[in-house]
């Protein structure tokens, strides 16, 4: 089960979703967010924030290790921004900030084509996903490149 959380950057100009896998981290695990407008601003800390195309996440340390000692899994784990991150305990809904909602609408003007097209339409939902994720992984993001395993 997964918790979502959504939070505004510092800025105040744009929102994020996350998810919280097995609500082992609680929502307080993530201190501050930048965009990438207000992440020109900061000065970077890599032992509390990790970068994903511009935006930062400034996790708050103290709350994740405490946190992490209800999960047998990660007693031992050394709890960093990327282990948050790519483990998926603190991490966007999705491959990027509003990736949920951007799918969701590309969902559905392909499901809208099976009833004009439906040739079309089996074509295009065979090839979106991999087509996308490939669009996704050449902007950058994180979440859509291969990564190693960080626990």
């Amino acid at each position: 089960m997964c918790m979502e959380y959504s939070m505004m950057c510092e800025c105040r100009t744009k929102e994020a979703s996350f998810n919280f896998r097995d609500e082992i981290m609680p929502p307080e695990v993530i201190s501050r967010l930048y965009c990438p407008d207000c992440s020109k601003e900061i000065d970077y800390n890599s032992e509390t924030m990790l970068s994903d195309n511009g935006w930062v996440i400034e996790y708050d340390m103290e709350v994740a290790r405490y946190a992490a000692l209800k999960s047998p899994h990660l007693l031992k784990a050394t709890i960093t921004p990327e282990l948050l991150f790519d483990e998926g305990y603190a991490t966007w809904r999705g491959i990027y900030p509003g990736d949920h909602i951007d799918s969701a609408k590309e969902r559905e003007e392909i499901v809208a084509l099976a009833k004009t097209d439906p040739r079309a339409y089996i074509e295009k939902i065979k090839t979106w996903g991999t087509e996308r994720m490939n669009r996704l992984r050449n902007e950058g993001w994180r979440k859509a490149n291969e990564r190693e395993r960080v626990s």
